[in-house]
């Protein structure tokens, strides 16, 4: 049960820490955002790859699906803009929450609940990275024209999401009958989330000691997890 409520205290933390502090130094969250980019990215090295391919014989099938993933995760991004790497273009003017956004982050959302309860260390990657994309999709909402009941709805229904994904991989038998292909498409998706964060040339392509040290810091807490 705690897997369920830290996944969906993420959101909530991120919309707090927003609505509490106001926060405006965005090389802090930007470098937040690199914190949980390289734990997504460890984690997923340590732990989902090898699972995915102990068995030597689903090991060609497993790429395919970690390729379906990547690419799905790209057109998840066409819809979304962005938001699941912390890039999020919504009209100010607005008053209503863009139904692409919320779907495609929706299927994010379920998806990454998948192998919560079967890999160590994973709900932990998901928390750090839910925590700074809820800031920035917080900060967004709180400058359109959207009415707060309605962003914390919207936020309200992003954070069961996961926990949703996690629920249905743990009772639903047709669902664990393909539990291998599930988590390499899940891998192919955090591949690329995680990448795009870490990679994404938006510093001119600038060495930043400090972003280094932080993926680092990142890097190794996750190996040890």
């Amino acid at each position: 049960m705690y897997n369920y409520i830290l996944s969906i205290s993420a959101v909530f933390i991120g919309y707090l820490i927003v609505y509490i502090f106001k926060p405006n130094n965005q090389k802090n969250l930007k470098l937040l955002l690199a914190f949980s980019g390289a734990f997504l990215l460890a984690i997923t090295v340590f732990n989902l790859l090898p699972e995915v391919f102990e068995d030597s014989q689903f090991a060609k099938q497993a790429g395919v699906w970690i390729m379906i993933g990547i690419l799905l995760q790209k057109v998840l991004e066409y819809f979304s803009k962005g938001a699941e790497h912390g890039h999020i273009h919504i009209d100010k003017e607005t008053t209503r929450i863009p139904k692409l956004l919320f779907i495609s982050l929706g299927v994010h959302a379920i998806l990454e609940g998948f192998p919560i309860h079967h890999t160590d260390g994973i709900l932990i990657g998901i928390i750090i990275h839910k925590i700074p994309v809820a800031m920035i999709l917080t900060t967004f909402l709180f400058r359109t024209e959207i009415k707060t009941p309605t962003i914390l709805l919207f936020l309200l229904l992003f954070a069961l999401m996961t926990p949703l994904g996690t629920f249905i991989s743990e009772y639903f038998e047709a669902v664990q009958e393909y539990y291998k292909e599930i988590t390499a498409l899940v891998i192919g998706i955090f591949l690329h989330v995680s990448t795009t964060i870490l990679f994404e040339s938006n510093e001119g392509h600038k060495f930043n000691v400090t972003k280094l040290i932080v993926i680092l810091a990142a890097t190794i807490t996750a190996y040890f997890i």
